[in-house]
Order: structure tokens, then sequence, then C-alpha cells
């Protein structure tokens, strides 16, 4: 029983992280939509998003999810994006 109850918090903790590594595009592509649509940014704002865009990309490339996430989220806050 005790086997199969660590194969089972094996196979959820692996699942879990496939799921963090799939948010990111999803969280990239959210941004991109948003800069497609001209947002009133300054020009300040709209360099942080840049930024934190690609560094999002650059973390998630190189398997850091919760930190590509993280810094995502600082895009997206910008962005006023939920």
């Amino acid at each position: 029983m005790k086997l199969h109850s660590m194969i089972a918090a094996l196979s959820l903790a692996l699942a879990s992280s496939g799921a963090f590594a799939f948010h990111c595009p999803k969280d990239m592509k959210a941004i991109d939509d948003a800069l497609a649509k001209n947002p009133k940014l300054s020009a300040a704002q709209s360099a942080d998003v840049k930024k934190y865009r690609a560094e999002g990309e650059t973390l998630h490339k190189a398997g850091k999810h919760q930190e590509s996430l993280d810094t995502l989220a600082k895009a997206m806050g910008i962005l006023g994006i939920k």
C-alpha cells in the first residue's frame, strides 16, 4: 500500500510541475496580445513590460518555470491583465 501512495504522490508532483511549464506560454501570449492592442503606457512602462516578457521567456526555456511565472506576472500587472 505504501508503494502505491508514493507512486501516486510522485505522479502528482510531476504532473503539477508540467502544468506550470505550460502556463508560461499562455502568459506570454496574453502579454503579446495586450501589446498588440497598443495599450496606453509610458515609455518606461512599455520598456519594463518588454523586458519582463523577454526575461520570462528566457527563464521558461531554462526550465525555471516559477521564476518565469513571477517575472511574467510583473509584465501582466503593468498591463492590467488578471
